[in-house]
């Protein structure tokens, strides 16, 4: 064994130990959270105009902080942007996140020299959770490879700018960046298939021990790594045994990515994102992920069929329930005050804390009241694919047909299937049948004769790909949403 997998596990155990001390206590250290990041910002333009002073409790902080998405920040964020200091957190920020929203354009989210520890460390303690708990520390040892954005930055009023992938990067850890790939310069390269291509040319003869991406465009590498080779990954990577991702739900891409491997592999998930990271996975056989309650964030959880209330329900963490959606917000030591990330997480554990995320706020299907989310569209296709193993799903994504040429509206599901199911009619049953079963408003609809059975539209190859490509958003941190309440998605998919 090398340096680094021995010392990992002191420190493993270490981290562990001073996790389990703020698991015990989740609802008190959340509380103390809450009364820090309000005590920090109350000088801020952002705390005097909320008077973050009068703050005691939490209903005086309910009062006092409405809850905002990031169009309703924007008039603070970009007075940030323009330079000016002391507007949601103390001083400038460290960096801007660059995202692209869907109605504000392009977005600024703020980082601060507090923040960035959420971030980086979070990444490094899901790995030593995950030597602690199964004693393999090898793979540190080895290559590690991290299929992200562009680490180049440009600048903003003085403050650096760019993806949080990129971000990131710059703060790999010295022990580990010999190990890292692809290189500094390959991962500058702007288009994602030039990219690719110069990727696997850097990894292809590598030990590599740790691969880490988002599912789908992992698939991308190790589909073109065989087109290359021939071979299963496990043949060209021996050495490989543990896939980290984030992002989507692995599911649908499960059986896929394993066949492309040849083997089974551990696997880690994380729960990251521009604003923060919020979970990782601590338990190789326990499901879910642990909510970090102790990194400078502050959680509120608003059940999810309220969200657009007027005035929704605002709970923290202790009055939270198992096995309902709540819509995440947060409130962070970069200046995210009442900030609505987007994203429904379900509780499958209290004790500790663990959550799945259950699909996002906007991406939904209620046509005609039925209110279909992510959650169930996965697992009607996890059952459906449960039922004919042979199946694999390339990707997926569900709309809704209101004004079809003849016949009732139905929810058409467009597929592009790896290995297609040899039993089309039953599949489409069997994932009608689970949808009926999992949300009873799509099953009154169907009783009612409001709408008629799903509809499957296989795709052709790549089209998921090409219809990415045509958006710009081929590769790194981009995903197509699951479903969608209209058809504009749908449409350009049946025209790539």
């Amino acid at each position: 064994m090398g340096v680094r997998s021995i010392l990992s596990k002191p420190i493993a155990a270490y981290v562990v130990a001073q996790q389990k001390k703020w698991m015990a206590r989740s609802a008190e250290v959340q509380a103390e959270w809450r009364q820090k990041l309000v005590s920090q910002a109350a000088q801020t333009v952002f705390g005097r105009d909320h008077h973050f002073n009068d703050i005691r409790s939490y209903d005086d902080f309910k009062q006092a902080v409405p809850i905002r998405d990031y169009e309703d920040l924007k008039p603070y964020v970009n007075r940030v942007v323009e330079g000016e200091e002391n507007i949601l957190w103390a001083g400038k920020p460290l960096y801007f996140a660059k995202t692209s929203g869907t109605t504000s354009g392009t977005k600024y989210i703020p980082i601060s020299k507090d923040s960035i520890h959420n971030h980086i460390d979070s990444a490094r303690n899901a790995l030593l959770n995950y030597v602690n708990e199964t004693g393999k520390s090898k793979f540190l040892d080895n290559k590690l490879i991290f299929l992200s954005g562009s680490p180049e930055m440009t600048e903003k009023a003085g403050i650096k700018t760019g993806r949080l992938s990129g971000i990131s990067t710059h703060h790999v850890p010295a022990y580990l960046q010999a190990n890292r790939l692809p290189s500094y310069e390959t991962n500058c390269i702007e288009d994602w298939e030039t990219k690719l291509e110069k990727i696997i040319d850097e990894t292809i003869n590598q030990p590599m021990s740790l691969i880490s991406g988002i599912p789908p465009w992992v698939q991308m590498y190790f589909d073109r790594i065989q087109a290359r080779t021939g071979k299963k990954i496990k043949d060209v990577f021996p050495e490989f045994d543990l896939f980290v991702y984030g992002g989507v739900n692995f599911e649908p891409y499960r059986a896929k990515l394993f066949e492309s491997i040849g083997k089974k592999v551990d696997s880690i998930e994380f729960f990251p994102a521009s604003e923060g990271f919020f979970a990782y996975q601590d338990k190789q056989n326990n499901e879910g992920m642990l909510l970090l309650l102790d990194t400078g964030i502050f959680y509120e959880f608003i059940p999810a069929e309220e969200f657009f209330n007027e005035n929704p329900t605002r709970l923290s963490i202790e009055q939270v329930e198992l096995g309902k959606n709540y819509a995440l917000v947060i409130n962070n030591n970069a200046g995210l005050w009442g900030y609505s990330i987007g994203d429904t997480v379900k509780f499958v554990s209290l004790d500790p804390y663990r959550v799945i995320v259950s699909g996002r706020i906007k991406h939904y299907i209620s046509a005609f009241g039925e209110h279909v989310i992510g959650e169930e569209v996965e697992k009607a296709m996890k059952y459906a694919c449960e039922r004919q193993p042979e199946v694999e799903i390339v990707e997926f994504t569900v709309a809704p047909m209101v004004t079809p040429n003849e016949g009732l509206p139905y929810h058409e599901w467009l597929i592009e299937f790896a290995v297609p199911p040899k039993n089309v009619e039953q599949f489409n049953n069997d994932l009608d049948q689970k949808m009926t079963q999992l949300n009873v408003y799509y099953d009154d609809l169907i009783t009612g004769s409001i709408l008629r059975k799903l509809v499957i539209t296989p795709l052709q190859k790549n089209a998921f790909i090409d219809y990415m490509r045509s958006q710009g958003k081929l590769g790194g941190q981009n995903k197509v949403p699951r479903l969608s309440n209209d058809r504009k998605i749908a449409d350009a998919l049946k025209k790539v």
